[in-house]
């Protein structure tokens, strides 16, 4: 499938309005989404008839050109197809937008095209499983339209779909609408969707000249390099090894994780929607029913923070600094090994979001005027010595480094940003250099390391590396990595 090519110039960006829809479009929302539900389960059911029937045919042996015709994957072939069946299959189906349908349609040509190429070995990353039938009690509601009237309205106050007409919104669309009456912007398709307790639309759009306010000012420290991790969210530091900026991790979920158990345990004991005893769905109770809704909003709410404090930082990186060098981290691989004995460490890991850091950085540095670096995933920035370039292995509970050459103790995430911003200083060419180690990466480029090996050989064995060293061991021992008794310190 064809992907749209942002014209040069132009800058994809999307706008999210909390919509306010009345009592009417509520349920001609919900009808949308059920519809596009139905169309899914019903041409994947007939995907797996077709296929199920031409391999019995095929074991009879029987001729291919005799055999049942095959169905498509594509999404114009899974079009067709509806259109045929959609008078005998759902007779209702002119109540809803065309969109409704079609959106359950792409999602499925999406899901055969994911399976098919991973099976293939043609998709990297984990292997994808065969579609299956989406449930009206799991499955998200949202609906896509792309083509009808979608808009944003002149009293910047309502948007209008198709089908759906014009809904009111809690917030203005300013935004988006000066950019559209300027015409420096297009609408190219929006997405409404139900997110904790309230109705969502995003409108997808390219925007021309997307680039930095004028007014906005530089630091000093043109480049920098980004620790991130779930004690203190960034680490910023220079190439000289001045600690530009800290930021410590919001951690909403663990915040509200004793409000959040006690609502849990309130629905637990409230008639839910499984009959254990019978074992099979039935009616839940209204007061179950509100429980969820607020344990819905409750995580809305850790999400909506989180989001914000992520789009603070890296807004304020991308706009203050002209080389940003941040460490391409296996977030999947870090929570992926440890069973229960990780499990806090893997919530904390989730509650920081480390992983939106780099994607939020890719998008605003280019609006910004600002190089991206990232540094190689083996690259070893938190064992290496900002001072003297040896190489001590730590463990996670270890938050100040201790040099082995008897360098003075620094904090682990300082250390590491210091490494980064020395890498992605050598990428420019500049003449900040300090000449306190950072010379064996000048002949190396951003995001290929500085030469390290995956192993380090420190003189004193501490831990094992890759994925375990991610666990914090339990023990009581105070010993550097020297092997004398060191204080380690307050943690970072």
């Amino acid at each position: 499938m064809g992907r749209f090519e942002v014209p040069d110039g132009w800058t994809a960006q999307a706008y999210r309005f909390a919509l306010d829809p009345t009592p009417a479009q509520v349920r001609a929302l919900q009808s949308h989404c059920g519809a596009s539900r139905f169309s899914f389960n019903h041409m994947l059911a007939h995907v797996r008839a077709v296929s199920d029937q031409r391999t019995a045919e095929r074991s009879y042996g029987i001729a291919e050109h005799e055999m049942t015709p095959a169905q498509g994957w594509s999404l114009p072939a899974l079009r067709k197809t509806w259109n045929q069946r959609k008078h005998e299959a759902a007779p209702w189906w002119q109540e809803n937008s065309k969109e409704a349908y079609n959106t359950g349609l792409d999602a499925l040509a999406r899901g055969l095209d994911a399976w098919s190429k991973s099976r293939r070995g043609d998709r990297a990353g984990a292997r994808i499983g065969f579609p299956r039938f989406k449930s009206k009690y799991h499955a998200t509601r949202s609906v896509r339209f792309t083509t009808g009237t979608i808009r944003v309205d002149d009293d910047r106050h309502h948007v209008t779909l198709p089908v759906l007409g014009t809904i009111h919104t809690h917030e203005s669309t300013r935004k988006l609408a000066r950019h559209v009456e300027a015409g420096n912007a297009r609408i190219l398709s929006a997405t409404v969707r139900f997110d904790g307790g309230r109705w969502y639309c995003s409108f997808q759009t390219i925007v021309e000249g997307k680039k930095r306010a004028a007014h906005a000012p530089r630091s000093e420290h043109q480049v920098v390099g980004v620790d991130v991790g779930v004690r203190d969210l960034l680490v910023v530091a220079a190439p000289d090894g001045t600690e530009v900026d800290r930021v410590p991790a919001p951690k909403p979920l663990a915040a509200t994780r004793s409000h959040l158990r006690a609502l849990q345990r309130r629905a637990r004991r409230q008639k839910g929607p499984w009959d254990p005893d019978a074992r099979c769905r039935r009616q839940p109770s209204r007061r179950w029913l509100r429980t969820q809704a607020r344990i819905a909003k409750l995580h809305a709410r850790v999400g909506n923070i989180r989001r914000h404090e992520l789009h603070t930082a890296t807004t304020k990186l991308a706009r203050e600094h002209r080389v940003v060098v941040v460490e391409d981290l296996n977030i999947n691989g870090m929570s992926r090994r440890g069973g229960s004995r990780k499990r806090g460490l893997n919530r904390a890991v989730g509650d920081a979001a480390l992983g939106r850091i780099a994607t939020l950085l890719g998008y605003k540095a280019a609006w910004n005027q600002t190089t991206l670096s990232m540094a190689g995933r083996w690259f070893p920035s938190t064992q290496t010595c900002s001072r003297c370039q040896a190489k001590t292995k730590l463990s996670l509970r270890d938050r100040i480094y201790y040099c082995r050459n008897g360098c003075p103790p620094i904090d682990r995430d300082l250390n590491a940003a210091i490494n980064l911003a020395r890498l992605g200083d050598t990428t420019i060419g500049s003449a900040t250099r300090t000449g306190t180690g950072s010379s064996p990466a000048a002949s190396v480029t951003a995001g290929q390391g500085r030469g390290a090996t995956r192993k380090t050989d420190p003189a004193t064995a501490v831990g094992k590396a890759g994925g375990v060293e991610a666990s914090t061991p339990h023990g009581d021992s105070n010993a550097d990595q020297t092997g004398t008794a060191t204080p380690q310190g307050t943690a970072a």
